[in-house]
């Protein structure tokens, strides 16, 4: 039996962390053993769908015509719709009645955290709903010396100078206007935004404050994850000042890569990621500044190691098994056959 991965919609959200996602899931499936397709065929089991546009809507009514499973990813909650692009406020009641709506069509919800579970099931989702991460490729996001080299000649840095990096949409809920303050306080070291925003969407508060961004803030864009990696590689100091997530990906790369982050203090990383075990935490922008300081200069303990564990923990084959887990307590897969089944038992 076949997993459909649904890819309508995968162009508009490609250069996002739903992007990344969609991506991701074929590959967990695959190291689980379980064959995927791109379209409808005899064998198909279940679909995959991952955003709340209107095709992902006729997709599942589709899936139900054929009564096969729906499984909905629930990336996307009305927390983190809110402080994103033009009206995203105004609109985020709204856009909350909708989701539930398009997460209700799912036999199975999936989302990332047990935070953003809760979220979900206080919204009066009744259907199943699981928490399993989007997981990490720890197998091409890890520590290469030889991609710090590359990343530090291509940005021209020179022996000594500090990097910071961060990566999200140039939007405010990812904590753009307060990365922004941050190097403005730290003149002495460079500071790199990934990612892209199209202009139409991103309000005026953030035009201006891009346009007034300091001299020592640089802005690569949307990169490959091959210019990714280097980034964090090649990088001192991973500030994830994002204000609501129902994961982020890209902090289980960067952990992955073994860059030092400063995250925000926010409830979607309380259960999972440690305040001075695994990652330094933050909750206001003087606590940045001083946990962003402390590890440029060596001040606070070098913490890499463990979180790199977090990251392997959530690797895209520890995802692979949990949804093959899934899979069949929903009666989504008949079980495996035996050989697969040991196979995976003396993994």
């Amino acid at each position: 039996m076949r997993i459909l991965i649904y890819a309508g919609g995968e162009k508009l959200v490609g250069k996002s962390g739903v992007g990344q996602a969609i991506r991701q899931q074929r590959e967990c499936l695959q190291r689980a053993d379980i064959p995927t397709t791109g379209c409808w065929t005899r064998d198909t089991a279940a679909i995959h769908v991952n955003t709340v546009l209107p095709d992902s809507v006729f997709a599942a009514l589709g899936a139900k015509l054929r009564r096969r499973k729906v499984i909905w990813y629930g990336h996307s909650t009305m927390e983190d719709f809110r402080g994103s692009f033009k009206g995203s406020n105004a609109l985020a009641p709204l856009f909350k009645i909708w989701i539930k709506f398009c997460y209700g069509l799912g036999d199975v919800v999936l989302t990332p955290t047990a935070y953003s579970q809760s979220l979900l099931e206080s919204y009066g989702i009744r259907r199943p709903v699981y928490h399993i991460s989007n997981g990490v490729d720890d197998r091409f996001f890890c520590p290469n010396a030889g991609q710090r080299e590359i990343f530090r000649r291509r940005y021209r840095l020179a022996e000594g100078e500090k990097a910071v990096i961060s990566v999200g949409h140039m939007i405010a809920r990812k904590g753009l206007p307060e990365f922004l303050e941050l190097a403005r306080k730290m003149p002495s070291h460079r500071f790199f935004w990934f990612g892209w925003t199209s202009p139409s969407l991103i309000p005026q508060e953030i035009r201006e404050a891009l346009e007034n961004a300091p001299e020592n803030v640089e802005f690569p864009g949307f990169v490959d994850r091959e210019r990714l990696r280097e980034a964090y590689c090649g990088a001192d100091v991973f500030a994830f000042m994002s204000h609501e997530e129902t994961e982020g990906i890209v902090v289980l790369e960067a952990l992955a890569c073994g860059i030092p982050a400063v995250v925000r203090d926010i409830p979607v990383y309380r259960d999972w990621l440690r305040d001075g075990k695994d990652v330094y935490k933050a909750s206001n922008d003087e606590e940045f500044l001083q946990k962003v300081e402390g590890v440029l200069t060596g001040g606070l303990s070098d913490l890499t190691q463990a979180g790199r564990a977090v990251a392997e923990a959530r690797s895209l084959d520890a995802v692979g098994v949990r949804l093959r887990e899934i899979y069949r307590r929903e009666r989504i897969l008949p079980a495996l056959p035996a050989p697969v089944r040991e196979r995976h038992a003396r993994a």
